[in-house]
């Protein structure tokens, strides 16, 4: 049976993920509170910021920049999209 939480960004019951994606604090927070679907588009929108505006990810202001984001985007408030990006079709 899967495990469900209660997710902060869509504000439902939904499918959770099987361990924490980072280690420490932060991690069992998203454990917790952040949905399997919700953490999936995080990693999908976060590879497209990296991409879209050159993040060096040893470049700790980058690495600054996308906690917030990640932070915005798996609690429901406004955050960056890449300007002019414009999705792939499938």
């Amino acid at each position: 049976m899967a495990r469900t939480v209660f997710c902060r960004k869509y504000q439902q019951q939904m499918d959770g993920l099987d361990a924490p994606p980072y280690p420490g604090a932060k991690g069992m927070d998203i454990f917790e509170n952040v949905s399997r679907q919700a953490w999936q588009e995080w990693m999908s929108h976060q590879t497209m910021l990296i991409n879209e505006k050159h993040l060096n990810m040893m470049d700790m202001t980058a690495r600054t920049y996308l906690s917030e984001q990640m932070e915005k985007f798996l609690s429901g408030q406004d955050y960056d999209a890449a300007e002019g990006y414009v999705p792939p079709e499938k």
